[in-house]
This record gives structure tokens, sequence and C-alpha cells, in this order.
């Protein structure tokens, strides 16, 4: 069954999963191409070697790492497990079931090694150097408190809002130099929705190159502040994540017209689909790329994920029109 299908489902969970007091942290590796059904937003699948310690970890967080051999991405992301399920048809082998709305990727992803130490306590020899073999191997790792702070607040740091507010422009006088920051503790931060509101609008534009992918245009403000947005595929509000593969670079029109149902994606996640009789055909020519395709991420493990546009061509697509002002149109 993939996981996709897994969406849908609301399989009991398993007994004993998430017991009072019993929470713990980890860190799950993940492969990009790895022959499980893992994806980070939606499912972890893990064999019965790893079930009490994943077990735990139901209703907390865990850290997911990219493992040397695979890639040189390190730590890279947060999710909450909500319930753990047997894997239907494979004897032996489990699936963490991840919240909805709770991933996030990090804003910068952590290195393995910071001035040679690892990260974290149980991979490390008593003189800070990095231990081998062991722990080190392991899919599923336990991780203290301090630890999993300390990641996190390397890759989604305390002042990320901060940052992006003065990116492009001079700082307001609250924020000059000498203007303390407010530190928010860890967990608080990562639910937080305009925290996550900028990690997940800074991911999609830097995805796609700070071009819209319906329209091909990078267009920057005279300040060179990049015009494009951060557009959810399927709304936070409807279960929707903040993974990069939940969005869209979009101009400020197509941001609209799209949350609106008058574009979509097609079945082959690059065919535009317009409701043509929503949307006269001038303005189609004007707003979208001449070959009415998508324009792709740079990195293809950031596309949009085809289950994400099914959701939105089904939901959104073609729906009556809600109320509000229509953005003005490029002359």
């Amino acid at each position: 069954m993939g996981a996709a299908a897994l969406r849908a489902r609301n399989p009991c969970v398993l007994p004993g999963s998430g017991f009072p007091g019993r929470m713990v942290k980890l860190v799950l590796l993940h492969k990009a191409d790895s022959i499980y059904e893992d994806e980070p937003d939606v499912v972890y699948d893990f064999p019965r070697s790893y079930l009490k310690a994943v077990e735990q970890a139901v209703d907390d967080w865990i850290v997911y790492y990219e493992p040397v051999k695979a890639g040189p991405r390190g730590y890279f992301a947060v999710a909450k497990i909500s319930r753990v399920i047997p894997k239907p048809c494979a004897e032996g082998r489990f699936l963490a079931m991840i919240e909805p709305g709770s991933f996030l990727p990090f804003d910068r992803e952590v290195p393995r090694l910071l001035d040679g130490r690892p990260l974290e306590a149980a991979l490390t020899e008593p003189d800070g150097t990095p231990k081998k073999g062991g722990a080190v191997q392991l899919a599923v790792r336990r991780l203290p408190e301090a630890d999993f702070a300390r990641i996190v607040n390397f890759g989604l740091p305390q002042d990320l809002e901060r940052i992006e507010a003065t990116r492009y422009d001079q700082p307001p006088a609250e924020l000059a130099e000498g203007a303390e920051l407010f530190e928010r503790p860890v967990l608080e931060r990562l639910i937080r929705r305009p925290y996550r509101d900028v990690v997940f609008r800074r991911k999609v534009r830097a995805a796609y190159g700070y071009r819209c992918a319906m329209s091909g245009l990078m267009l920057r403000n005279g300040g060179g502040r990049p015009e494009v947005q951060a557009a959810h595929i399927r709304p936070v509000e409807s279960q929707g994540n903040d993974t990069v593969r939940n969005g869209l670079a979009l101009s400020g029109t197509l941001h609209w017209m799209f949350d609106r149902g008058l574009i979509s994606v097609a079945e082959d996640c690059e065919t535009i689909l317009v409701s043509h009789n929503k949307v006269p055909g001038d303005v189609v020519g004007r707003l979208l790329a001449p070959d009415g395709k998508l324009v792709r991420p740079e990195d293809a493990r950031d596309a949009p994920h085809p289950e994400n546009l099914r959701w939105h061509r089904e939901n959104v697509f073609g729906r009556s029109l809600p109320e509000g002002p229509a953005p003005s149109l490029p002359a």
C-alpha cells in the first residue's frame, strides 16, 4: 500500500503507543531513494527492532537525518509522530505516521559535525571525537532534550523572523543593533504559525530560484526584494503541511487565482489547468508561461507532490469563487 493511500486511512494505534510518561525524541535516518515507504511529512517505515523506541516517541518530536552515503544534508527537518501502525502486508515492519501539519524543514541544514564534533552526545567519544560503528549505524536513535534543542537552534534560528524582515531593507528601530531578541522556547517556535510561515516562504521561494512556477518570471522590486510568493497547494487549515513539496512559488496574481480554484495542475504534474469559463483567454496569455507548463524547482526532490496536486484539483479547482477583490492584473 502506497503512502498516498495511507493518508486516507485511519487505523488503530498499536497497543502501548504513546503511553503517558514514556515520550522520547528521536533521530530518524532517511534516504531520498530509500526502498522503504518513507515520506518524511507523511510516514516513516521501520522494522520491528525499533518498535519500542518509536512507540515511546508517539506525540513527541523527531529530527530527520540523511546518512553520509545518501547525501550531504545531515539533519534537515523536524516532525511529530502521531501514531504507529503495522505496515499492511509486510510482516515485521511498522509505520510511524507523521502528525499532519507538524513537518518543518530546517531553514539551514545542520551538518553532521561542527568543529569536528558530533551534535549528538551518543555519537561522541569522551575526548569529543566522533564514535565509529554502534549507535552511529542505527536508523532510529534516541535524542536527549539538550541535543534536540541544539540541533533545532542551528537549523531554525531563534531570530529567523528578524533575519527575513531585514533581509532586503534597513531594520526598523525596534530591530536595530542592540535590541534584545525575545527567546521563545524551541517547541513553541515549532508550532507558532508566523514562524512556520517564514520558514515555508524562504524554502519554497529559494527552491524555485525566486521564479514564478507558472509564469516563469523572476521579478524583484527596486530594493532587490523578490515579488514571488509561496503558496500552499493544500492549505494548512485542510491538513496541508509546510514541506516544499506542498508549495509553489507564484506571483501575487497567480497565487490569488490558485487559491480560488481558477488555475491548478494536471495529473501529469506539469500542465497548468485553467478554468476557462472564469478566466478570459487574454488574461491566460499575459500571465502564464507560453508552453503552459510548470517551471520545475532546481532540486527534483522539491517538486510538488502528486498527492497534494490531486487534492487541489479535486477540492479547489473549478469551485465557486469566494467573495473578495481580485488583484489588479499586469498591463
